[in-house]
Parts: structure tokens; sequence; C-alpha cells
């Protein structure tokens, strides 16, 4: 779906008139959360969002893969498989399963860390567990009480924000905001945006941190589009921010096409891409999840540019000792309880 334009504006009669259903889901939402998890058995950091969309919860579990390999874990991602058909639980293998299977971020993320996908959470824990993980990180399921979090690590675009703070359907929030917060044990801000500054604040009264990063074009992607002038399409969470993204990185944006988050291109679209970029001699670049997404399609072209981010922490350090603790915390409670 389409982010919906009242969401951004502090005051809305639309949003007004969709209250009353904002506060029956976010009710039955916060209900949920308050039930207690099962115990996986094994340290579970979970990465989330407060609202619906995109944020950067991606980028952030890869980055969280590489440094708990430092720390000598072994990781294995937890995701639901949105957009997928396979309702597992199943281990993602890039070379028999596609996005309409598994969901086009599951599909990505398994280049580079094992990733289990299971509409079942706990399933999903299980079957982690037999592949030797040592921690579990949670792609999303903030919301979701079936697994007991040992950590929950909360992802906003800096530049965005949280909109008008209503909830869904009145505004973009998956529950209250003061019951997401009490649940919050970091936050990651992406950006050098200030509209979640309040929130950030909110959190430090409660002594959690807030960890600044943002995303930096891969040296590689850069290189393939210097010089050229470039047709840029997503269909993410936020595909302005793919578009800021290529600007940042000196890339000459001469067209831009945003999709709705996880769209499934048709036969005609892609076409209509391809057209428009040869009458125009521009190179068309997409983001990983979106070229994921367009794996095995028919007529897709070969010469699409995935453009590669990663994030960066402005503290490493602080990150590093933060799961560190959690890590610590988390195995003395189990010890503790044996």
């Amino acid at each position: 779906m389409r982010e919906p334009a009242f969401w951004y504006r502090p005051r809305s009669f639309t949003s007004y008139a969709l209250q009353p259903l904002g506060l029956l889901y976010g009710a039955i939402t916060e209900r949920r959360m308050l039930r207690t998890g099962a115990d996986a058995g094994i340290p579970v950091i979970c990465v989330g969002n407060y609202h619906v969309g995109g944020a950067g919860k991606t980028p952030t579990v890869l980055a969280l893969t590489r440094l708990l390999r430092e720390l000598g874990e072994t990781p294995v991602v937890l995701s639901r498989g949105y957009g997928g058909h396979l309702k597992g639980p199943v281990m993602v293998d890039r070379a028999r399963h596609n996005a309409a299977d598994v969901g086009d971020e599951p599909l990505m993320m398994a280049r580079d860390v094992p990733v289990a996908v299971a509409r079942d959470r706990l399933d999903g824990a299980a079957l982690a567990k037999s592949q030797g993980a040592t921690v579990i990180l949670m792609d999303d399921g903030f919301q979701n009480p079936r697994l007991f979090k040992d950590a929950s690590l909360i992802v906003i675009d800096s530049e965005r924000g949280l909109s008008n703070c209503e909830v869904f359907p009145a505004g973009p929030l998956r529950a209250p905001l003061k019951a997401q917060l009490a649940r919050t044990d970091a936050l990651v801000l992406i950006g050098d945006g200030r509209a979640a500054n309040d929130v950030a604040a909110e959190l430090a009264k409660r002594d959690k941190p807030e960890l600044r990063a943002r995303l930096k074009p891969n040296a590689a992607s850069l290189a393939q589009l210097f010089g050229k002038r470039v047709l840029a399409f997503a269909g993410i969470g936020d595909p302005e921010r793919f578009f800021r993204s290529l600007r940042a990185g000196g890339i000459d944006v001469a067209r831009t096409r945003p999709y709705p988050d996880h769209h499934m291109f048709s036969r005609e679209e892609i076409a209509a891409l391809a057209a428009d970029a040869r009458r125009e001699q521009l190179t068309l670049v997409t983001t990983e999840k979106d070229l994921a997404r367009l794996r095995g399609s028919e007529g897709v072209p070969d010469d699409i540019v995935p453009f590669a981010v990663e994030l960066e922490f402005d503290e490493p350090a602080k990150l590093r000792q933060l799961i560190s603790d959690h890590l610590y915390k988390a195995r003395e409670r189990r010890f503790s309880t044996r």
C-alpha cells in the first residue's frame, strides 16, 4: 500500500474521522503486547518499528549481523516473510526460492546471513536453533507477543519521524506510542533529521539509549554509476529516501519512479521502465530489495544496477557495548532460572 498523505499532516479531518478505529486497533494491539512470550532458549534481539512501512530495519539487521559475528556469535535472522506465500518454518535458499515464496527482504538478507521464515515465530526460533544459532535476530515482530525478546531496538527515519503519531488507520503507528516506548531498549535514528528527537527525549527519561546511524552507499555501486544519468525506481516504504541517497552519492538522477512498498512489478511495468530508459539513454537503478523481488521475472533487463547501502553507526563502540550487555544479561537470566 501507499502511505496516505494525511498521515504526514499534523491536523487532518480524515485522521480525526478514523481515530475511533485507531483507538480500537491500538487497544487490541496493546493488550496483545502485554502477553509474556515463550522463551527461545537463546538470546533474541528484535529490530522493529513503531509504525507501518519502512525506516531501515533491514540495513540495521545486517549491521547487527556483522557485529554479532565480531563478538563470536552465530546469528540467524527470523522473519515472517512478508510478501511470500510460504508459511514455514523454512530456511531461505536463494537457489530455489524467490520473493513470491519467502518475501523480498528475507531473500535479499539470505545472501549474507542464514534466514528462517515462519509465520509462527516460535516455530521459526526452533528452526534457527537447529541451524546452530547462538542469537536470533528478529526482523520486525516488535508488537508480536509470541516470542520473548531479550532486547528490542526500534528504528526510526529521523527525517520522517512518526508523522501525526496516530494509531493505524488514523496514522502509521502500530500501537499507542506510550505502550511501545515502555518495551523499547534502544532507539536507532537513521539520518541527520530532527523529526524523532521528541521520541528520543522520552526514552532518555527512561535511561534508554539513542544510537545515531546513517546509510552509506557501497563504493562498488557508486563506481558502476559514476558519470551516468539514471532512471531510479523503488517499491519500498520510502522511495524518496532512496532517491535522496542516490543524489547524496553524487549520482545524476534524471528520472524517478516511486512504487508502493513490496510492489510486485508486472511485465508491462518492467517493459515501460526499460523503454523509458532506452529513449532517454538512462541507466536503470533500483534498491537491492527491489532487485531481489524482480529475480526470475520475465523481461527484466540484465543491466539494472542495484544500489547497495550499508548502515554505519556514529558510535560503534556504544552499540557494541549495548549488545554485549544484553547478551550477558540474557544468558545470566537463563542460567539463574535453571
